[in-house]
């Protein structure tokens, strides 16, 4: 079929963002490069997979798929806000935490309105904002020589950003790409600092990984903050990001808002299931942790025994420097079975995003960069 044209007919917004570009599927690439037997250490999946429990209340939904799903998400809505001591009506329900991100700007961002957010942030925060035709008003983040946290949010820099057009400031802790993150603390001196037009957006899509209290839980300050939203998913150390669930807590106004433009049964049957059998499985969860962390040291010392730069991370994958482009190692690696994640999209041209995975995947990862370097 001849390709036609369209974009002068797309919204301003639309016409001139660029698509995401996912990473090939592994049958893919190794029928591509001629490999076998790949490690996937790239979008920051659970090595260990999904909670036993998610996937038996997942398969119990599919004989009743020809259903629609309950739109309102009532026993997760449950859930959650018992985990959370919230009202069910300060929650909204994604597909993924990206969903609510994007309602989110579609709720409150419009030309001739701003967004204020991290240099490496992120990338749905450029995208939703750019979407809807508002302004990125966009903070440098600390030196790659800061002392405690190089490439980290720059809290006194986006204060200094937010004005009378801001409605929304977007802050992930930690944060994705880099695994920087921010006391708890200072977070909150922030938020109470902001005026009360503006929508502080805490993002904490890997906060189960966290060791530390350092980082604080952002969902016990709402009912200090009206302003504040905080956005979770089942993605990450749940495991469940090829089902899709994420959520937002936030004052029930804002929800209110939110749900307006939220479509009818964004999150499936199977989805919604899974996730409420996965917040009851805490074991699963710790084992998730213990390896990340065990996961996290052995990485480290690895990279740095090879000389390499690695940023501090409180997530369940490490940035690492290299004193050449990150997309010709990635080159290298994809030939010897290894996946990972080149940020040369975030301005991070000499970096890779490496998930931690299971200390045998780890310990081939390392081999295989010994060989390239």
């Amino acid at each position: 079929m001849k390709q036609r044209d369209y974009s002068d007919l797309a919204a301003p917004g639309v016409r001139e963002l660029k698509p995401y570009l996912p990473g090939k599927p592994i049958s893919e690439l190794e029928r591509e490069y001629g490999v076998s037997d790949s490690i996937k250490l790239a979008s920051n999946e659970n090595p260990l997979g999904a909670s036993p429990k998610a996937i038996e209340a997942a398969r119990a939904e599919l004989d009743d798929v020809w259903l629609y799903p309950d739109a309102n998400g009532f026993h997760l809505k449950q859930a959650l806000a018992a985990k959370h001591d919230v009202p069910v009506e300060a929650i909204t329900l994604g597909n993924g935490s990206n969903d609510v991100l994007v309602f989110l700007a579609q709720a409150f961002l419009q030309p001739g309105l701003e967004a204020v957010f991290s240099q490496y942030a992120f990338a749905v925060y450029p995208i939703a904002t750019q979407m809807v035709g508002a302004k990125a008003n966009i903070a440098p983040a600390l030196p790659a020589d800061h002392p405690t946290m190089p490439l980290g949010h720059d809290l006194r820099g986006l204060f200094e950003r937010v004005g009378e057009k801001t409605r929304l400031v977007f802050v992930a802790n930690p944060n994705n790409p880099t695994g920087t993150w921010l006391d708890g603390n200072r977070l909150k001196d922030f938020i109470g600092s902001l005026p009360p037009h503006v929508i502080c957006v805490v993002d904490e899509a890997y906060t189960e990984y966290a060791e530390s209290d350092t980082l604080g839980d952002a969902s016990t300050w709402l009912e200090e903050f009206p302003n504040l939203v905080v956005t979770r998913t089942f993605s990450k150390a749940y495991g469940l990001a090829g089902l899709r669930v994420g959520y937002a807590l936030s004052n029930p106004g804002i929800a209110d808002l939110l749900n307006r433009v939220r479509p009818a049964f964004n999150v499936n049957a199977p989805a919604l299931a899974a996730a409420r059998a996965a917040l009851d499985d805490h074991e699963f969860i710790a084992e998730t942790r213990r390896m990340n962390s065990a996961g996290m040291q052995q990485l480290t010392e690895g990279f740095e025994n090879l000389g390499l730069t690695v940023i501090p991370s409180a997530a369940n994958f490490l940035l690492v420097g290299f004193d050449r482009p990150g997309a010709e190692l990635n080159e290298a690696l994809l030939r010897r079975g290894v996946i990972v994640r080149p940020v040369g999209n975030y301005g991070l041209d000499n970096y890779l995003r490496i998930t931690i995975g299971t200390s045998g995947q780890n310990e081939r990862l390392l081999a295989a960069l010994a060989e390239v370097l």
